[in-house]
């Protein structure tokens, strides 16, 4: 179905017509700059591209009064000292003799998108608006915003489509207000915003932007404020965030649809946020939301007044909607305290709400450290040196994209021998070429499994495969193996990746798959066996824990250990291995495949028992292809044994590996 673009050329209209520092930043051009680079991209041409509608009055009136919706329909006949004087009894807002005709296409442009998406028209999308809409407020404009586009759309995708359970996820750098003040009883939605706070020094100064907010009677839980209190988060931060409070929550909550409000203003060299997130951060925080909902996510533009930061940041949350793999993110990564600390206090508020919480090992709310403070970044003065190296990052960026293209292949099925009976996209690639017989022989001879003809067959096929994807030919791919050889032909894919340039590898194995003796333990090869007897890291590559039987505790596993140790560890290749009695169902083998995608790029080599290739072959496919996971039915809570093996293994990993702080007491 693909991804809308939902637009209109109108939006471009609103202008500052007077001196306003604080308002001058929200301009046409942040709109122009964005459609530009997706142009120079090619990714608008890979869209659905809708023109946007205008709101009707009644459809505004889904959560703003009557009064306030004529106010701004007046504006339209006012000179410019009456709109002056009005903008001047709001705080930071502007208006403009087109403002009421924009700000419904901005609306419009969110309910098309949602309706798009609902109807079966696109699989997901983006809305690029102006005015951005998640401060305003039933009966008030704020902060740039007049109607608030996002929660609008929420608002009639439960009315219209009958939805009963909508996540709206506001990375923007300030606090969406609007659409908390909108919700906050609301149980059907959960609000989740990141937002600079600094303790309250920052704007919009709300003592409801701090962590102990949660939400109003039925509501209660349903609201979720994560405050930064130091400038400078970066890529690491935003990953914890989304690792060790939003997706546990979110799995829990098991949304019917996801709406971004998409500010990125706090990416890199924005000077209102003053963060340090990379473009290619929002890749991967997008390819994570996708494994909600059905992969039902739109997202709807808020802030971002770097244009060259948020024309690659758009770029990067469209590339990711497509499915394209998302760009490795520069290491290292490491959460700083000051986070880890806004985390956990997080999480010490929504323990009483949410049993993915209660389950695991929640300390009580920290207080600040002295630590927090150390190595604050100064606040970035307009082309001062912080300016200069958000320039240099951005620059850098733009050079490896053209240096690490997209692969023209983004998956590809190797199987022993045709299937009829495999139905896989259209434009998976059914590998049949194999390396050279001899080049197989040679890598067979240490293993007495693979001497037969059958196994030299499905070597060849592996090693074709494998150098297509170390080549950049191919993404991602899947092998089909047999269970008599498969503990060699995975000791083979490791020594192959290794050999031929890749510096980290990181080897999932579940089933009967033991580590080879003799890899060396020399920090290339992170290997993590989920299915082991108990929990255990006899060093920090090298990492075993028992399958635990509940969804629950599997999205733990995933949440609190896989991806933390994925990320942390960077790699240039991950290798996922089914063995012998892996015991994974189709969607669980799905969701690790989907969320392995994003910390390698999007190289990842599956190896499937060839007894479970069919079913397992198509779904990982799928979502290896950029495609959705399966959803794993209603929520279950960890067996009490898996949470306790998953915390024990956590405490002894953290000191090594960072990202898996923030499940935990920080620091």
């Amino acid at each position: 179905m693909g991804t809308a673009l939902v637009y209109h050329e109108d939006m471009t209209a609103p202008r500052l017509l007077w001196d306003d520092p604080e308002c001058e930043i929200e301009c046409p051009e942040r709109l122009t700059a964005a459609l530009d680079r997706l142009r120079q991209c090619g990714l608008e041409q890979r869209c659905l591209r809708l023109s946007a509608r205008e709101a009707s009055e009644a459809e505004l009136g889904l959560v703003h009064s009557p009064e306030y919706v004529a106010l701004v329909r007046g504006t339209q006949v006012l000179g410019k000292q009456e709109l002056q004087a009005l903008s001047g009894q709001y705080d930071a807002v502007y208006f403009h003799p087109s403002t009421f005709h924009c700000a419904r296409l901005a609306a419009g442009a969110a309910l098309q998108l949602v309706d798009a998406v609902l109807l079966g028209a696109a699989s997901n999308g983006l809305a690029l608006v102006r005015p951005p809409g998640h401060h305003s407020q039933r009966a008030a404009a704020n902060g740039f915003c007049v109607f608030n586009n996002v929660a609008i759309a929420a608002e009639h995708a439960k009315q219209k489509h009958g939805l009963h359970r909508i996540l709206i996820v506001d990375w923007d750098v300030h606090h969406g207000q609007g659409i908390q003040y909108i919700f906050e009883d609301d149980p059907s939605v959960l609000y989740f915003s990141w937002h600079r706070y600094e303790h309250g020094r920052f704007w919009p100064f709300l003592r409801e932007s701090n962590a102990d907010a949660v939400g109003r009677g039925q509501g209660r839980g349903f609201t979720v404020n994560l405050p930064w209190n130091q400038v400078g988060m970066g890529n690491a931060d935003y990953m914890a965030a989304f690792l060790h409070l939003l997706l546990p929550l979110a799995f829990e909550f098991d949304p019917e649809l996801v709406l971004v409000s998409a500010g990125f203003d706090s990416a890199v060299g924005d000077p209102e946020g003053q963060m340090q997130a990379t473009p290619e951060c929002f890749a991967h925080l997008t390819q994570l939301l996708q494994v909600l909902a059905g992969g039902r996510v739109c997202a709807v533009l808020e802030g971002g007044y770097h244009l060259e930061s948020l024309a690659q940041s758009v770029c990067m949350t469209v590339q990711a909607l497509l499915g394209d793999p998302a760009p490795p993110l520069p290491g290292p990564l490491r959460p700083c305290q000051s986070a880890l600390e806004s985390i956990q206090s997080v999480r010490a508020a929504q323990a009483p709400h949410w049993a993915s919480l209660q389950q695991q090992d929640v300390a009580p709310a920290l207080s600040p450290s002295a630590r927090s403070l150390e190595g604050r970044p100064l606040p970035v003065q307009p082309g001062g040196p912080e300016c200069e190296a958000a320039a240099a990052v951005l620059s850098s960026l733009l050079d490896q994209r053209r240096l690490h293209p997209t692969p023209p292949v983004r998956t590809a099925v190797a199987l022993t021998a045709p299937d009829a009976t495999l139905v896989l996209p259209p434009d998976v690639l059914h590998q049949e070429k194999s390396a050279p017989r001899e080049e197989a022989e040679a890598w067979a001879r240490p293993h007495a499994s693979l001497a037969q003809d059958e196994a030299l067959t499905v070597l060849a096929k592996l090693l074709y495969l494998l150098d297509g994807i170390l080549d950049g030919q191919v993404s991602s791919g899947i092998a089909a193996i047999p269970a008599s050889a498969a503990v060699a032909l995975l000791d083979v894919a490791i020594r192959r990746g290794l050999s031929r340039g890749a510096q980290r590898l990181f080897c999932v194995a579940l089933g009967q798959l033991d580590r080879p003796l003799d890899l060396p333990d020399d920090g290339r090869t992170l290997w993590l066996s989920i299915g082991g007897k108990e929990a255990a890291a006899p060093s920090m590559f090298h990492v075993s824990t028992p399958l635990p039987g509940m969804s629950g505790g599997f999205l733990s596993c995933i949440l609190g250990l896989v991806l933390p140790l994925a990320y942390g560890f960077q790699p240039d290749l991950v290798l996922v291995a089914l063995g012998p009695a892996h015991g994974l169902q189709g969607p669980h083998a799905a969701l690790l495949a989907a969320v392995l995608r994003g910390p390698a790029g999007g190289r990842i080599l599956a190896l499937v028992e060839e007894e479970s290739t069919p079913e397992l072959a198509r779904v990982l496919a799928r979502v290896l292809h950029g495609e959705a996971p399966p959803s794993l039915g209603p929520f279950s809570g960890a067996a009490p044994e898996d949470v306790r093996a998953l915390r024990d293994l956590r405490r002894q990993l953290e000191p090594q590996w960072k990202m898996l702080q923030g499940a935990g007491e920080a620091g």
